[in-house]
Parts: structure tokens; sequence; C-alpha cells
């Protein structure tokens, strides 16, 4: 039911991952899922908790973007830049590295530092001409970043490249909107 209610009503989801977590509190599952609706409630401290515990019993990190932004969700983003250092990214799925990649930097934002935030979200996905479930995510954390640095005319042209992928992917608002790609030379190529 946590599952299942997570983007309608994170509270009434919260309320079955507890219930849960009191009668079979030592399985992985449940606490990354009292983890992951804690955090969508913004109880940042308790999600922060479970995930940690998730971790322990499970030995995965596919939760650990989740936990970086439940430090900065404390307050802690020194502790988010630790708690995201301390894995070897290289092993991670993709997905999770990418949200990593977007915990990381708003961590950096955090703390003031926004050339090192763009720096973190540098990485061989944020790759502009291909579509995948978290490049719109991942654009617009960097067409963000670009802007905060004052350069708007990179921001625009990322901010399009999410919107462009979302589209793409389906996962805009309108759903009856057709989109046509046509393979065309770029200026200075020969075929």
């Amino acid at each position: 039911m946590a599952a299942k209610l997570i983007d309608e009503d994170p509270a009434l989801a919260h309320q079955h991952a507890l219930a849960a977590s009191r009668r079979a509190g030592r399985i992985a599952i449940v606490r990354e899922s009292l983890g992951i609706t804690a955090y969508a409630t913004g109880d940042f401290a308790l999600a922060l908790r479970e995930l940690r515990t998730y971790r322990r019993i499970s030995g995965k990190d596919d939760q650990i973007a989740l936990m970086v932004d439940s430090e900065r969700g404390i307050g802690r983003p020194d502790r988010a830049l630790e708690t995201g250092r301390a894995i070897d990214r290289s092993k991670l799925a993709t997905p999770v590295r990418v949200a990593l990649a977007i915990a990381m930097s708003g961590a950096r934002l955090d703390l003031g530092d926004t050339e090192l935030a763009l720096g973190e979200l540098q990485i061989p996905e944020l790759d502009p001409d291909r579509a995948f479930e978290w490049s719109p995510a991942l654009f617009a954390a960097h067409a963000a970043v670009l802007e905060d640095l004052g350069r708007d005319e990179e921001a625009a042209f990322w901010a399009e490249r999410a919107d462009v992928a979302a589209d793409a992917l389906g996962l805009g608002e309108d759903d009856e909107d057709e989109i046509f790609v046509e393979d065309g030379l770029i200026e200075g190529e020969e075929s």
C-alpha cells in the first residue's frame, strides 16, 4: 500500500509503512519503504535513520541519494557530502549514480559552492542528445546551477533539453502531443 499511495498521499503511505515496520522491522524492504515515505513527508531524520538501517540489513547502496538529500534536509550539507563521497560511484546503477550527482550538487549549493555544484553534474550521463529516465532531472538540475552562475544562455539550452527529454519519455503533462525526431546533418558535418 505504501508504494501505491506514495505519489498521491505520502502521509497515508507513511502510516502504512509505519504499521509494516511494527510488524516486520527486520525486513530490508520494510525499512526502505519507511525511509522513503518519511522522506516524502519531510521527516528527514527518520528517513536517514531508516535508510541507514535498510543499507545495513540489505548491503545495498541504492538509496544513497535519498540519504545525502536527507542529510541536507536536516541542515548538514557537509555530512551529506561525506555520505556521498563514501560510496564507490562506479559500482552504482546508472539511475542511482545520477540521483547521487544531483543530491551532491544540491549539497554544494547549500554550502554556496556553485562552481563545485556544477562540477558534480559533469558526469557522462549529461548527454543532451540522449534521453533516459534520469535525463530530465539531470538536465534541469544542470540548467538551475548554470542559471545560478549567471550563464543564462546555457541554462536555457539545458532547460529546453530537460523539457524535450521529458516529452520524449512521455513524462510531459500533455499526452496528446506527438514528437517527431528528424535526422539531419549538423552544420559542418559531411555524410
